[in-house]
């Protein structure tokens, strides 16, 4: 297949089949994905402005019967020392900080505790929603969601109900890893499988409640199996329009047992450059997803700045509070003012929005944020 023909073809505004996806993939250099990533990115959002978002990752338990092999955040049910599930003060303070300095969203996520069904969640969303009626809960995941169905012994779909009815406004991507089969049975055997994952986003879809789509790639995975992972989100996409972003990153090694038993065989953490690559590639494929958000929180401000000429248009989160990837060693606090400088620095303008992307009014934020 000739890489030529196929530039051409994206700056035609064509669609690539997988097939042509993966070549890019495998042979194209870095700099030619971020100019052709970079033209689709001028293209759906000519206006020249990165969006960034103030949220916070609230974590109600760490508790978790999945022993996902990448995890280093997770405890299991019997490790009293280790194990959490805060208490609903605690978590009232963490939403109060947030929303005191501007934050219009909880990204809302945990662990599968054993005992905990969505009578718990449906309980906490509901004061939530009583006590900050605007402010915005991006909650739960597939994995989440199909843990509390089996909990409670519901359907999934009457879980996304109940929790919709109790506040859920929308749904992150988490758990998604790859989505072939063959890799989940390596790092994730008792994690959500792939059809029931995407069978649940669209089942959020077609309730009304938009979600994200994620990947954390570079571990055991082919460049096939990314292809295959962007893939099948293109097809979900085509049929319900439900994502409102892609979010792609790269596996954090340190304090899992899935980094140990790599870094034992020579392995090496996967480089700024293949984050770029990969990152160029989905802006590419992925012609039917509005949003590409960079990660600076795995990849760091800097690699997050320049993917910004590489396919993205959000910078992601100026985010208070996150503990899953920095309980992987890898995690950077970035503030409000140094977001905006980032965005500056590479030529576009930075506006806060909220989770439907939508940009908001100049921003009244606390110095706190800064």
């Amino acid at each position: 297949m000739n890489l030529s023909v196929l530039c051409e073809k994206v700056l035609a505004g064509d669609r690539l089949g997988a097939d042509e996806a993966l070549v890019l993939l495998e042979k194209a250099d870095v700099t030619t994905l971020a100019y052709l990533a970079d033209d689709v990115r001028r293209r759906k959002h000519p206006e020249g402005i990165v969006s960034y978002i103030i949220d916070r990752n609230l974590n109600p338990t760490n508790v978790c019967v999945t022993d996902c092999g990448f995890c280093s955040f997770y405890a299991t049910p019997k490790d009293k020392e280790k194990g959490y599930v805060l208490e609903r003060e605690v978590i009232y303070q963490k939403i109060q900080e947030t929303v005191d300095v501007g934050g219009v969203q909880i990204l809302m996520q945990g662990g599968h505790h054993p005992r905990m069904g969505v009578e718990w969640f449906e309980d906490l969303l509901r004061d939530i929603a009583e006590r900050w009626p605007d402010l915005h809960m991006h909650a739960m995941s597939p994995p989440e969601i199909e843990h509390l169905s089996k909990v409670s012994k519901i359907s999934t779909v009457e879980v996304l109900q109940r929790l919709q009815k109790a506040g859920m406004r929308s749904m992150p991507g988490g758990g998604a890893e790859i989505l072939t089969e063959g890799v989940r049975q390596k790092i994730a055997p008792r994690k959500t499988d792939t059809d029931t994952w995407l069978r649940i986003m669209e089942e959020a879809h077609a309730l009304g409640m938009r979600t994200t789509a994620t990947m954390m790639f570079g571990h055991v995975e082919t460049l096939a199996d990314r292809i295959e992972h962007l893939d099948r989100l293109r097809q979900v996409q085509d049929r319900t329009g439900g994502f409102t972003a892609f979010i792609g990153w790269t596996f954090q090694p340190l304090a899992n047992p899935l980094g140990e038993q790599l870094l034992a065989t020579g392995w090496q953490k996967k480089t700024y450059a293949e984050y770029f690559r990969t990152t160029a590639v989905a802006r590419i494929f992925l012609d039917n997803f509005d949003n590409l958000q960079a990660s600076f929180v795995t990849q760091g401000a800097e690699a997050a700045t320049m993917a910004l000429r590489a396919g993205c248009n959000d910078f992601g989160s100026a985010m208070l509070e996150e503990n899953v990837v920095s309980s992987a060693g890898c995690f950077e606090l970035v503030a409000v003012d140094d977001i905006e400088r980032c965005i500056r620095s590479v030529g576009f303008e930075p506006r806060q929005r909220n989770q439907a992307y939508d940009l908001l009014p100049t921003a009244k934020i606390s110095a706190a944020a800064h």
